[in-house]
C-alpha cells in the first residue's frame, strides 16, 4: 500500500511532464489526440494517487474527510465518463487538423494507446481492479477466475474511503 501512492504521483507529474515537452516541441494540430490522452490519463492517475494517500492516511490513523472525499470521488467517476465519451469527437478532432488523414508523424498510435490506457485506468479504479501485482491477486485471480472488484468502488458502495 505505500508504494501505490508516490508511484502513481510520480506517474501524474511524469506524463505531465510529456504533455508539457509534446506542446512545447510539436504542432499542436499534431498532437491533440494524444494530449487528451495525456489529459485524461493524469486526470484519472491524479485520483488515483488521492485515492491511496487517503487509505495510506486512514491506515496511520490520520483524519480522512469521508464526506468530502466521497463528494471528489463521485464527481470524478462523472467526469471520467464524459472525457471518456469525448475520445472519438477527439480523434476527429485529429482527422480534421490532419486533413482527414492517420499520419505517423502524429503520433497517432501512442495516441490511441495513452486514450485506451486512460480507459484501462478507469476501469482499473471504478469497476475493476485489472493491475496483478502482488501474490494474493495472483492466488484471488487463479482461485475465482476473475479479476477483483477495485478497492474504490467497494469503498463507493459501502460509502467510505
Amino acid at each position: 500500500m505505500s508504494w501505490y501512492y508516490p508511484t502513481e504521483l510520480f506517474n501524474v507529474f511524469l506524463f505531465s511532464g510529456i504533455a508539457v515537452w509534446l506542446i512545447l516541441e510539436y504542432s499542436f494540430s499534431d498532437i491533440v489526440f494524444l494530449i487528451y490522452g495525456l489529459l485524461l490519463m493524469v486526470i484519472i492517475l491524479f485520483q488515483g494517487q488521492y485515492y491511496w494517500k487517503l487509505k495510506l492516511d486512514a491506515m496511520k490513523g490520520k483524519f480522512v474527510n469521508q464526506e468530502k472525499a466521497l463528494l471528489f470521488f463521485r464527481f470524478s467517476e462523472k467526469l471520467n465518463m464524459t472525457m471518456i465519451a469525448i475520445i472519438p469527437l477527439m480523434l476527429l478532432v485529429q482527422f480534421y487538423l490532419n486533413g482527414w488523414t492517420l499520419l505517423e508523424e502524429n503520433f497517432i498510435f501512442w495516441a490511441i494507446f495513452a486514450n485506451i490506457f486512460g480507459i484501462l485506468e478507469h476501469i482499473n479504479y471504478y469497476h475493476r481492479q485489472l493491475m496483478v501485482d502482488n501474490r494474493f491477486d495472483i492466488k484471488y485471480l487463479l482461485i475465482n477466475k476473475r479479476l477483483k472488484i477495485s478497492s474504490l468502488k467497494k469503498d463507493l458502495k459501502a460509502s467510505k474511503i
